[in-house]
């Protein structure tokens, strides 16, 4: 009975966990809307976030509107099929996306703020589909770089291999796609790259494997914060995490603000 409820427990964590949206929800193909500039002044490049497993773009509507008050031109990118196909696949969707982005607002850039496996998403644009010209500054909430133990425990529990979820096999530990896109160096280009993470990640374990080598800034919220208490979720509603994002996009040095809200 017990390793039932846990077993249920694993599987809903994981389907809100991985939380991302699909292709354009916000901003359907051909459709990029031009966000609202009536509020601050529009600096820097513009701000694509991009969600993660089985989200909607409304759910990063909150982050949105943080970034544009800060003056930045936001779009929010939804994973296609809401992010339960192929990894390779949606990042190849996103880097027509990125295109469009740059086609409306004229920039030669933008940056990412990538949550859980929109982080993934992004990071595979830049490796491997020659994106790192197109962005300036890579940041990541709780994308679990080097793989989660969620997925691989789902198999233990006898939900097979991810009950047949693509991209929830490919974010499992030791998966092929991972060790691809972690061969060589991690942080390719001249694009400024930034992790962060919680203790409380609840879908992201070993909460170490959401950060990045080879000269990325890597943040663990609770290394400046030790009382903060942020989920997974959370970290794309957290104000303390927002005040690290910010100071990422504004090429800031990093000094989260504990009481941030």
């Amino acid at each position: 009975m017990l390793l039932r409820k846990t077993a249920a427990v694993l599987a809903t964590a994981l389907a809100a966990a991985l939380a991302v949206p699909a292709a354009a929800t916000a901003a359907p193909a051909g459709e990029v809307a031009v966000p609202d500039r009536s509020v601050g002044v529009a600096v820097a490049n513009p701000v694509i976030i991009v969600g993660g497993t089985s989200g909607f773009a409304f759910a990063y509507e909150p982050l949105a509107a943080r970034l544009r008050g800060d003056g930045f031109r936001t779009f929010i990118y939804e994973l296609p099929g809401l992010g339960f196909g192929d990894i390779p696949t949606s990042a190849r969707d996103f880097a027509g996306y990125v295109d469009q982005v740059r086609a409306v607002t004229g920039a030669t850039a933008v940056d990412v703020v990538g949550h859980s496996q929109g982080g993934l998403v992004a990071r595979y644009y830049l490796k491997r589909l020659g994106g790192t010209g197109a962005i300036g500054r890579y940041v990541s909430l709780g994308a679990p770089q080097y793989g989660t133990y969620l997925a691989n425990i789902l198999a233990f529990l006898g939900l097979g291999s991810c009950a047949g979820v693509v991209a929830c096999q490919q974010m499992a530990i030791g998966s092929d796609f991972l060790a691809d896109l972690n061969a060589g160096d991690d942080t390719p280009g001249a694009v400024r790259y930034t992790t962060v993470r919680t203790w409380q990640d609840e879908a992201v374990r070993p909460v170490g494997n959401a950060a990045l080598a080879d000269g990325a800034t890597n943040v663990l919220i609770q290394a400046w914060c030790p009382l903060r208490l942020v989920g997974h979720l959370g970290l794309a509603l957290d104000g303390t995490t927002y005040t690290v994002i910010r100071q990422a996009l504004r090429d800031s040095a990093i000094r989260p603000n504990c009481f941030a809200v």
